[in-house]
């Protein structure tokens, strides 16, 4: 199988980049690497990419051993035909190639293999011949034997039906046929289990066509089966079928092909019916359980790089009723300066309120607070409600909900404890929150990416694929940004190219005893080798280095570029101390691009990548995004009213919909019909997470906590 003709096929790609690319892979560099320092052996492939490349190449690998397999399982059994041999090395999928090992698989005891036992094949074999005179009943006596349990002659043929039915079951063209038919135009209906009233109650008695069922509804079947609500099964053209079936092997009117046709029946009815009804199910979770990860991973990437809120210090709150609500002050870089406990929660407590906004108030004077992060999770209704009352006194100060409140209280809890000995959980978690309002990816990197809460049915879908992705999906984000290596956690330093838990660990020791002072110190931390440092050196920076390319996304081994390019259009190194080279770029095209790039024997790309560097130093990738919405006031659900204009943030993205935080602590929904004046496939197209909208209340249920919003006026 020639793996890279086939990528470069089904990728629209240049057969050398995909060469190159799997001799990187198979060496051991990784996608954020290869995307970023190989752009010109790879023709510029973005992460995105490079990964379903990699994704296809892995299955095609898989195929080439499975059919390594099957070929030595055929041949011991000495059914490997030059014709067999054909026909597995054209299958194109997974399924292909097992319809085809079907027939010779080994089987528990069958009523075929049963009728084989009492010597009825040569007969199933006579029938299949559909000689034109031949007479199934007469031919049947021959096979008539009370010993071997075949007491007569319709019992022989009865048995003899057996065998065919199972081959016509077996027969891998006819497979691949009837499950395109169903695939195309069966139905999935659905009734009601149990006379109860539940979330599924819509598909109590409901039918869609299998290809235009969405995902989200396949999810949604597949549980309220599970959970024993639901009954599903599949309607198809059992005409159609049956034709289908009956088309591939018999053969005119003889009485022996209507044995022949007894059989097909008995085939589609008892085997292959229930087989390919699996068989689709099963293909539809898969696309099901493929779109929900598409959607999870691009909500996680948008939630990942949001813009952090820099400079600022913070007040972060984590709501509580009997124990109070932790605080914690840090400063513009995570530095925690102060924490307390507030008691404001609780209806009367008059004197403990005073004493809380007295302590918050002298807070926020003391430290020169600017932006608070409440916790959304118990009693953050009542903090904000609180923090509100107080913002006339506190002037130029601003707050926001944290959505991942509950999640950052586990993970500040477990992964805090070393950098807060001192502290308990919630006041662990108090930094955490403000922390993920200052900088969310440094945060979010340290929580399970299935735990955040941006997906849809994410416990229902397979989860090693879902944790791949997801991986994938921080890696890429965390390297897209850079990480400073000198403050960096050991959590956030764990997920840049070429390092793991245990290297990240091992930089965190090595920085707290010697300190790092150079991209070349790393070559210092135990186990971080030659690869590792090849890997990783491009996405760590180091800011207080002597050679300001440390602090830059210029990876080591174009350095001496970099200086040739800076001598050469007539800069010092010591320039880019002052903020970068904003006129870098245009001096370059005036001295030629090309030219340039040949003087310093490197390609285009790298040459582009090295002068938007130089013209901004370290610069973040998240800045270009719109910034969180701070607040100053807040909303209630009973405060809406339907036509009401609010600007929001979009929180989740699903296929039905968005969910936009108004302010109120309970999402609305924005329905895909009401997301744009026309029509669209998927949400995706018209927002995504972190996005800031402006929309319209179209109703409101205090009873059920739903709110359903429109982002086109009037369209209700």
């Amino acid at each position: 199988m020639d793996f890279v003709a086939i990528l470069a096929r089904e990728f629209s790609l240049r057969p050398e980049h995909v060469q190159a690319v799997i001799e990187m892979l198979d060496g051991g560099a990784t996608i954020p690497f290869i995307a970023r320092y190989r752009k010109e052996k790879t023709g510029s492939m973005d992460d995105q990419l490079l990964r379903e490349v990699a994704e296809r190449l892995e299955y095609l690998r898989n195929m080439k051993k499975r059919r390594e397999e099957i070929e030595k399982a055929l041949t011991e059994l000495g059914a490997l035909t030059p014709e067999l041999s054909q026909q597995l090395a054209k299958a194109q999928t997974l399924a292909e190639l097992e319809d085809l090992y079907r027939p010779f698989r080994p089987k528990r005891r069958t009523r075929a293999t049963v009728a084989k036992e009492r010597g009825l094949e040569p007969l199933a074999l006579w029938l299949l011949l559909q000689l034109p005179k031949g007479n199934p009943n007469a031919e049947a006596e021959k096979y008539v034997d009370a010993e071997k349990d075949v007491p007569s002659a319709e019992a022989a043929l009865s048995g003899a039906r057996d065998i065919l039915a199972e081959q016509v079951s077996d027969d891998a063209a006819l497979r691949k046929d009837l499950r395109s038919l169903l695939l195309r135009e069966g139905v999935l209906k659905t009734k009601a289990a149990k006379e109860e009233d539940s979330v599924y109650s819509m598909y109590y008695d409901y039918a869609e066509p299998v290809p235009r069922i969405a995902a989200h509804r396949v999810l949604a079947v597949n549980r309220g089966e599970r959970e024993e609500f639901l009954k599903v099964s599949l309607a198809v053209p059992e005409e159609k079928a049956l034709f289908t079936v009956k088309g591939a092997f018999v053969r005119g009117n003889a009485p022996a092909s209507q044995q022949v046709a007894l059989a097909c029946e008995d085939a589609w009815e008892r085997l292959l019916f229930p087989s390919l009804e699996r068989e689709v199910r099963s293909e539809l979770t898969d696309r099901a359980n493929e779109q929900a990860i598409r959607v999870f991973s691009q909500n996680l990437h948008q939630l990942l790089m949001q813009p952090p809120i820099k400079g600022k210090v913070t007040l972060g709150v984590d709501p509580g009723f009997r124990t109070g609500c932790k605080l914690a002050v840090i400063d513009e870089n995570g530095k925690v300066l102060d924490t307390g406990v507030g008691h404001f929660t609780l209806p009367g407590q008059e004197a403990a309120k005073a004493a809380s906004a007295k302590l918050i108030k002298s807070l926020v004077k003391k430290y020169g607070v600017t932006a608070i992060a409440i916790g959304n999770g118990t009693a953050s209704r009542e903090s904000e409600q609180f923090i509100v009352s107080l913002l006339p006194e506190m002037p130029g100060t601003a707050y926001m909900i944290v959505s991942e409140a509950g999640a950052s209280v586990y993970s500040a809890s477990k992964l805090a404890a070393q950098e807060f000995p001192d502290f308990d959980v919630t006041q662990r978690s108090a930094v955490s929150i403000a922390r993920r309002m200052q900088d969310p990816l440094a945060e979010l990197v340290k929580i399970d990416p299935k735990a955040i809460g941006v997906g849809q049915y994410q416990h229902d879908l397979k989860q090693n694929e879902l944790t791949q992705a997801l991986d994938g999906v921080v890696e890429q984000c965390v390297n897209a940004v850079g990480v400073e290596v000198s403050t960096a956690s050991a959590e956030l330093l764990s997920h840049v190219a070429g390092i793991g838990p245990a290297l990240a660990k091992n930089i965190v020791a090595y920085r707290e005893e010697n300190g790092i002072s150079s991209r070349a110190a790393l070559k210092k931390v135990p186990k971080l080798g030659p690869k590792a440092f090849e890997q990783c050196a491009g996405f760590l920076r180091v800011m207080d280095s002597k050679n300001p390319l440390d602090a830059t996304a210029v990876h080591p081994e174009s350095y001496d570029a970099a200086k040739g390019a800076l001598n050469k259009l007539g800069y010092d190194g010591k320039d880019l101390k002052n903020g970068g080279l904003p006129g870098i770029r245009k001096k370059a095209q005036e001295y030629g691009l090309e030219k340039l790039a040949g003087e310093l024997g490197i390609g285009l790309p790298t040459l582009d990548d090295i002068l938007s560097e130089l013209q901004k130093p370290g610069r973040d990738p998240r800045d270009e995004l719109p910034k969180p919405v701070l607040r100053t006031d807040v909303l209630d659900m009973k405060d809406l009213r339907p036509g009401m204009e609010l600007t929001g943030t979009v929180r989740n993205v699903i296929d039905f919909g968005a969910f936009v935080d108004i302010g109120v602590h309970q999402d609305g929904l924005v329905h895909i019909s009401r997301l744009a004046d026309r029509f669209i496939r998927h949400p995706s197209e018209v927002v995504k997470v972190g996005d800031v909208v402006k929309v319209w209340v179209v109703s409101v249920d205090e009873k059920k906590k739903r709110i359903a919003l429109t982002m086109v006026k009037g369209k209700e």
